[in-house]
């Protein structure tokens, strides 16, 4: 379901940054194609884990409505440990799809690292 939601608007806005700079090759589309997946993803997980922990207020909606929806939610497959893992481990792999960029590419890293630090 996240890739219909914030995971497709992720991609599209990185994706038109790739295809806004002429030179992108269709190998760099692909990878940017690749980090965009697992950002995604990666927010996915991290807001699942915030809807449980965090309190309304920081969250800006009810903290908990996830669960008192029965969504399914990373957290409630996954347990909490292992959903900060996949969180991290998802926002690595995003980094490392974007190994053959050079330092223009920085601000997208921090991006991931932002993505599993967040705190709303």
């Amino acid at each position: 379901m996240h890739s219909l939601k914030t995971g497709a608007l992720i991609r599209a806005a990185v994706r038109l940054g790739g295809l806004s700079h002429e030179q992108c090759s269709a190998e760099a589309l692909a990878s940017l194609d690749e980090y965009a997946a697992k950002l995604g993803l990666a927010f996915q997980v991290r807001d699942d884990i915030l809807d449980e922990i965090s309190d309304t207020a920081t969250l800006g909606k009810p903290q908990g409505s996830d669960s008192e929806a029965n969504k399914p939610t990373y957290l409630s497959l996954l347990g909490l440990d292992a959903a900060r893992a996949k969180a991290e481990d998802l926002a690595r792999e995003a980094t490392e799809a974007l190994e053959n960029f050079d330092e223009k590419a920085e601000p997208l890293r921090r991006l991931a690292d932002y993505i599993v630090e967040r705190l709303n």
